[in-house]
């Protein structure tokens, strides 16, 4: 066996490092390996040698080839495979927990609420597999994976591959496919055209082990369970446990029926039965699944109703029908969660991470970014899918209509509405921010500009008109986030200052303009049906008791709802709540998950920067290479400009003020660093590049500012300014007698100014081509010579390399290298030069490159913290009532 290690590690050298062996099975042997490409721990799935020379290389690799796109939360993800020698071997990601496997060896039964849950995830990675054609075949507790609690399926098309080689040949090897305690009868009578209903039977034996304690049937030998499986009922579930609801025990027996047909048709099917969608029909007879009303104190112990445990997509679509019959619903039924998770090709939008919920609570909208722009997803309660909404391309803070028919938000410097179902926008006034309140007889109350006040139009268009004006005087920045109160007459919104401790909640008349303060120190309020005022403080919901004849907070607040995200830019908390109780809100350790700053080769090998961990953006690498500047992010939010030096290990904190400092650049020098800093609007600073220096104001003014590059000569800085309108490109002198001037202005968004050091070229990102953001190239500072469109499908963040003779930029997760000639400024096709974990792009670099181009510094996700879920409460009303805390 040290051999046969010894020969697999050579076969290996190149692209992994093996570690040590985690375990193995009947058919394969895993090992824990380093990734060498990619810096990681991984699980490498050896396939035993007798079974991967009956299957052979070329059948293997087709057959999981099939699986690789397979894309989903709780199914553990294909990183790698191929043969190597004479081995076939797979690559996942090395998941640091245990196998349900391993939690049922050690607890023997699981709480009914924690199985029920698991199943529902497990049925909803089994939905998402069989609509995608791939069947697992191979459903136990060794293949489940625990993740912080989650399910994660893992070898999906591995018994595939097997089968594939034929029964016969697979005989010869002694081997099977598929776990005798878990088959379905038709597999274990040996049927090899199985569908999802086999998969839906080896759930049910899992399900059925996880409540009682055992698979459904045991025995001394293989064949004598596969000769019960094909001929015995299994006990029913109630008699070795009562404290089984009847209605979850006619779920899993009916998942166990002998034959398909009177099994669930669909995985989905079976993770609706399981969020509490009943009747379930066992054989003729029908148990309809309860939902038994508890005393508050008994609420969430096990036997509260196990059908309010529900968690993943595809459960939601049953709890839709709770939302539907909410008003049928008695008073002290609990809250039902679950969570709504975007696909693989789309992320949650850090700086506007708030969901919003329709006033009936139908309709969640969620905003992301898709295919390298804004989007707008929208998740009907009624439906399983999260859609992207036609029409909604690169707006800005959508919201709702109280119906949850349209979806209004600002593009293109103006304020429109689309369907929900999708179609084409519809202009309604001049906005170049969004975010607004839409009230049941038509009116609309919205922001204008970032730094202006609350405007109001109808729904149908017409001549907007001002209804406030921030007070700049007395450091006011902006009115954000207004929401419309039931009388239709009132409007509560942020009044926003920096820090964010000063701003806020205000009370509107929409007939006198008379204003007063409800909250200091609170951003987002909104009225809840409830008879509170909710707004977020900090990274917690908090509840005020509002009197609504009075129009005032009538007793403490209290925080009810923590770890929820909340843009420290702009206030705005990441929660919404409907008129029926229905509560939406995303979790701060979702949007700020750690980051890990890498070096990336050309060809895409990784090699972490630093090891400490912590939430890290926004980098910098020195003139000389030796220092690398960072902007870190504290668990507050609050953001600060740190020094690493690489050769000794040694982190330094370079800014302290409570003010918000971020993208750092140095200057050639190399002795001192540029960077935007919120105070309360982001003015542009420089220091010297070591801690304790005193700082100096390089640019103020009443616009945000972010820093592009420097011109060749180093005398001049080149960034990015907010304006009214769009985002325009700017330059200043760092001498002090060169006064800020506009480069280049337009009615769309420049951004990400990059000088080339050969002089005579700027390179910048535009989104006029359609509203997605693409490269462009313009002679500097002659501005009238030439200009050139480098990028056609996506691109930002332009980079100069090799000494101005190639330019790099960021594009659908992927970074490009086109070339460039200097004195014409005409450019090859560009070329993709590696994949990379999507990070949203904004005005502030996102990477940088090392001067010759050779390897490139980015900041990493890691596997599985990518922005997607979005958290939802059904009922949430009778907790907030019952002054339950989460």
């Amino acid at each position: 066996m040290p051999e046969l290690l010894d020969r697999l590690q050579s076969a290996l050298v190149d692209r992994y490092r093996l570690e040590r062996e985690l375990g193995a099975g009947g058919m394969a042997t895993v090992y824990l390996a380093q990734d060498l490409r990619h810096g990681r721990r991984v699980a490498l799935k050896l396939l035993k040698p007798e079974l991967a020379a009956v299957i052979g290389a070329e059948r293997f690799l087709g057959e999981i080839r099939t699986t690789a796109n397979l894309q989903h939360p709780h199914i553990l993800p294909l990183f790698d495979s191929g043969a190597a020698d004479s081995f076939l071997y797979y690559v996942m990601p090395y998941v640091e927990g245990e196998s349900l496997r391993a939690r049922l060896s050690r607890e023997k039964q699981l709480p009914i609420a924690e199985a029920v849950r698991l199943g529902g995830e497990v049925a909803s990675a089994l939905d998402y597999a069989h609509r995608h054609g791939v069947i697992h075949r191979d459903i136990k507790p060794e293949n489940i994976l625990l993740h912080e609690g989650t399910a994660l399926v893992a070898d999906f098309g591995i018994a595939l591959a097997v089968s594939s080689a034929g029964r016969n040949r697979l005989t010869e090897t002694g081997l099977s496919v598929g776990t005798p305690q878990y088959m379905s009868p038709e597999q274990a009578m040996g049927d090899r055209d199985l569908d999802a209903r086999s998969d839906i039977y080896s759930l049910g034996a899992v399900l059925y082990e996880m409540l009682v304690g055992d698979p459904p049937f045991l025995g001394s030998t293989a064949q004598a369970i596969v000769a019960k499986v094909i001929t015995e009922r299994p006990a029913p579930i109630t008699a070795a446990r009562d404290t089984v609801p009847p209605g979850l025990a006619a779920t899993v027996h009916r998942a166990l029926a002998k034959l398909p047909a009177d099994r669930f048709s669909t995985a989905a099917e079976l993770g609706e039965a399981l969020a509490g969608r009943g009747p379930a029909t066992v054989s003729g007879a029908t148990a309809v699944i309860e939902r038994p009303v508890e005393p508050r104190s008994r609420r969430w112990a096990p036997r509260a109703g196990w059908a309010m445990f529900a968690a993943g997509a595809a459960t939601a679509a049953a709890l839709a029908v709770l939302a539907s019959r909410r008003s049928r619903v008695a008073p002290d039924v609990g809250p039902v969660r679950f969570s709504i998770e975007l696909d693989s090709t789309a992320q949650l939008y850090p700086s506007d991470p708030a969901p919003l919920i329709s006033s009936d609570g139908r309709r969640i909208l969620i905003q992301a970014v898709h295919d390298n722009r804004r989007q707008v997803f929208l998740r009907d309660l009624a439906r399983s899918e999260v859609a992207p909404v036609t029409g909604s391309e690169d707006g800005y803070h959508p919201f709702l209509s109280p119906d949850g028919n349209w979806i209004a938000f600002a593009s293109d410097g103006k304020l429109r509405k689309v369907r929900a179902e999708g179609g084409t926008p519809i202009a309604l006034a001049t906005s170049y921010w969004g975010g607004g309140s839409w009230g049941p007889d038509g009116t609309i109350v919205f922001t204008e500009s970032y730094n202006g006040g609350l405007w109001r139009v109808n729904a149908a268009g017409g001549e907007a008109t001002r209804l406030t004006t921030p007070d700049s005087a007395a450091g006011e920045l902006a009115h954000w986030w207004p929401n419309i109160m039931p009388d239709g007459r009132h409007v509560i919104f942020t009044n926003f200052s920096t820090p964010i401790e000063r701003a806020k909640i205000e009370l509107l008349d929409l007939r006198t303009g008379a204003r007063k303060v409800l909250v200091r120190g609170g951003v987002g309020g909104v009225y809840a049906a409830s008879g509170h005022l909710l707004y977020g403080a900090g990274s917690a919901i908090l509840a005020a008791p509002f009197d609504l004849k009075r129009l005032t907070i009538t007793g403490e607040a209290e925080p009810v709802v923590s770890d929820v995200a909340l843009a420290p830019s702009n206030g705005e908390p990441a929660f919404s709540v409907s008129a029926t109780g229905t509560l939406a809100y995303i979790r701060a350790s979702v949007i700020y998950a750690p980051t890990v700053p890498v070096w990336v080769a050309r060809d895409g090998r990784e090699q972490p920067l630093l090891t400490q961990p912590g939430r890290y953006d926004l980098p910098a690498i020195s003139p000389d290479g030796r220092h690398v500047a960072l902007t870190a992010i504290a668990k507050d939010g609050n953001r600060d400009v740190w020094d690493y030096e690489p050769a000794r290990d040694i982190l330094t904190r370079i800014t302290t003020n409570d003010a918000a400092d971020f993208g750092p650049l140095w200057t050639r020098d190399g002795r001192r660093l540029i960077y935007s800093s919120e105070r309360p609007i982001y003015d542009l600073f420089t220091r010297a590049a070591s801690a304790g220096t005193p700082e100096s104001a390089l640019v103020v003014s009443r616009a945000d500012k972010y820093v592009g590059s420097l011109s060749a000569d180093g005398t001049r800085l080149l960034y990015t300014v907010s304006g009214k309108t769009a985002e325009e490109i700017w330059s200043v002198g760092l001498d002090g007698h060169a006064a800020p001037a506009p480069v280049l202005q337009s009615r769309f968004n420049l951004n990400h100014a990059s000088a080339s050091p050969a002089g005579g070229w700027l390179a910048y990102d535009s989104d006029e081509s359609g509203g997605r953001s693409e490269i462009y190239i313009q002679s500097y500072p002659d501005l009238a010579r030439d200009r050139h469109q480098v990028s056609t499908k996506g691109g930002a963040e332009p980079r100069w390399t090799r000494g101005g003779r190639e330019l790099v930029y960021r594009a659908n997760d992927s970074l490009f290298a086109v070339s460039v000639d200097p004195k014409s400024g005409e450019t090859g096709r560009p070329a993709a030069l590696f994949a990379f974990p999507y990070h949203p792009e904004g005005w502030s670099w996102t990477y940088d490159a090392a001067p010759d181009g050779s390897r490139f510094l980015m900041v990493e996700m890691p596997p599985g913290s990518v922005p997607r879920r979005v958290e939802v409460v059904l009922n949430w009303f009778s907790e907030l009532k019952s002054g339950t805390k989460r």
